[in-house]
Formats: C-alpha cells, sequence, structure tokens
C-alpha cells in the first residue's frame, strides 16, 4: 500500500478551514484508491456534531427509519439535518472539497444519511455505489447544492406531476464515523473495503476501516470500488454517508452505461 497527502492547501472559506484540524488527509492505492483521514474537524466542532446526533437521537427518533430494505440501519436524511452542525455536510464548501479530493467535476447535488447501526448489526452486501441518483429542479448553480426531496424519488426517478427531474450518478462516496467512543479493535463495525469481488464464491481479499470517531473514508466511485458494513458490533455504530454526483453522460463516457447499477 503507498500513502501520499491528498490534498495541498485548497482555496476555501476562512470559516469553513477553521472547522479542519489539519490537511493530513492520506491517499491510499489499496485494495483500491481511496483517501483517509483522523481527526477531520476540530474537537470543538467535532463535539458540536455528537451532541447534534444524540440530541436528534433523543428528541426526534421518528425522524429515524430504515434505509434500505435487508439493510440493518437506520436513518436520517441529511435534507433534515440543515438547521445545526450537521448542515456542514450539505454546504457547497464541503461539496466542492469532496470532489476536488475526490478529483470529479460535480454537478453540486449531494445525498446523504445519518446512519445508525445496533449492537449486533449483520455482514452487509458487497456494492460499488456505481448508481444513478435523480434530483429535482434545475441544476444548481455554482454556489449552491441540491438536496433530493419529496417530489422525486432519488433511486427511481418517478417524479410528481410537473416535476422535472435530472438523472445523476453517484461520483464521490464519503463515510465520515462519529459518536463511537471507545472503539477498539474486535468491537467490529467496520467498513470493509475488497479487492475483487469476481463472484458469490470468491473469497476476496478485504481491508477493514474501523469506525473511528472523526475520522473519514472517501473514494471515487467506479466499478471496482467494492465495499460494505461489516457487521458484528458490539456497541452502536454511527456514521455520515453521503455522495456528490457526476453527469449520467460523464460516467457513460467513463465506463459505458452498462456498468451503471440500476436499484
Amino acid at each position: 500500500m503507498t500513502a501520499e497527502p491528498a490534498f495541498a492547501t485548497p482555496a476555501i472559506p476562512q470559516w469553513f478551514a477553521e472547522l479542519l484540524a489539519h490537511r493530513r488527509w492520506v491517499r491510499r492505492t489499496q485494495p483500491f484508491p481511496h483517501v483517509y483521514a483522523r481527526d477531520v474537524f476540530v474537537p470543538e466542532f467535532y463535539q458540536r456534531l455528537t451532541d447534534e446526533l444524540d440530541r436528534v437521537r433523543r428528541d426526534h427518533p421518528a425522524l429515524f427509519g430504515s434505509i434500505a430494505e435487508g439493510y440493518s440501519a437506520d436513518g436520517v436524511r441529511l435534507a433534515e439535518m440543515r438547521d445545526g452542525p450537521l448542515a456542514v455536510f450539505t454546504s457547497r464548501e464541503w461539496h466542492d472539497l469532496i470532489a476536488r479530493v475526490g478529483g470529479v467535476d460535480a454537478t453540486g447535488d449531494v445525498e446523504g444519511s445519518v446512519h445508525h447501526h445496533p449492537p449486533g448489526s449483520p455482514f452487509g452486501w458487497p456494492h460499488n455505489d456505481l448508481n444513478p441518483a435523480w434530483f429535482p429542479g434545475a441544476a444548481p448553480g455554482a454556489d449552491e447544492v441540491r438536496l433530493p426531496d419529496d417530489t422525486v424519488d432519488t433511486k427511481t426517478g418517478d417524479r410528481a406531476p410537473g416535476v422535472v427531474a435530472r438523472e445523476t450518478v453517484r461520483a464521490v462516496a464519503v463515510l465520515f464515523y462519529f459518536g463511537n467512543p471507545g472503539w477498539a479493535p474486535g468491537d467490529g463495525g467496520e467498513t470493509a473495503l475488497y479487492d475483487h469481488v469476481a463472484d458469490a464464491r470468491a473469497v476476496p481479499s478485504v481491508t477493514l476501516v474501523p469506525p473511528l470517531d472523526n475520522s473519514l473514508i472517501l473514494f471515487e466511485v467506479t466499478p471496482r470500488t467494492w465495499h460494505t458494513f461489516a457487521g458484528n458490533n458490539v456497541r452502536d455504530r454511527n456514521s455520515v454517508v453521503m455522495w456528490v454526483h457526476r453527469a449520467k453522460a460523464d460516467a457513460e463516457r467513463r465506463w459505458g452505461g452498462d456498468l451503471i447499477v440500476h436499484w
């Protein structure tokens, strides 16, 4: 495995730069290219993020619903969390940083949720995230982001009468781990990264990324970015899971439309 700095000093607003603890994000090449960072945010802001997670789970548990059929986590959409510190993940500044580090020309569309896996959650299934996503309305401007809403089904493109929907493809995936204090090896709940997934009978090579507080992994979504939740967690496991997107035509030029995995 090789590692190198993921980005130099980017041109970002001062208020946003002050939230970041450092620029020592590391680019790794195995089992597929990805970026890993510890201590992403300064301690004061990280504490605000965990306090907000605790507050929402305590005061608004009904916001948390099933993420997907057969998936063990419940969650709340980032679109529902824009009135507190978790709004940083739907800011244009965060979108642009993630797109720049991921090396993609992103559309300004952001999709994601806060995920909660209860203790004893099962191992997930390998997937690469190369999926379409539909967003309402015209493309966002250079200083805007567009989030999913209830007028368009993000996975299918089904829409309310008269609503315009744009099809995009997931371009960069981000998993930010928080609210998991005291995690230690053997506690489970890692993210498994696969070297290959040839078929259902193959035994792939796996790298486990621990859910350490205030850390993240991000990667450009490609046909070989196979990963999953490793399960067997002995305590609650929390994370932000999100994507920035690229134009569908861009993804088709890169890999061909047949490799885009429709829901």
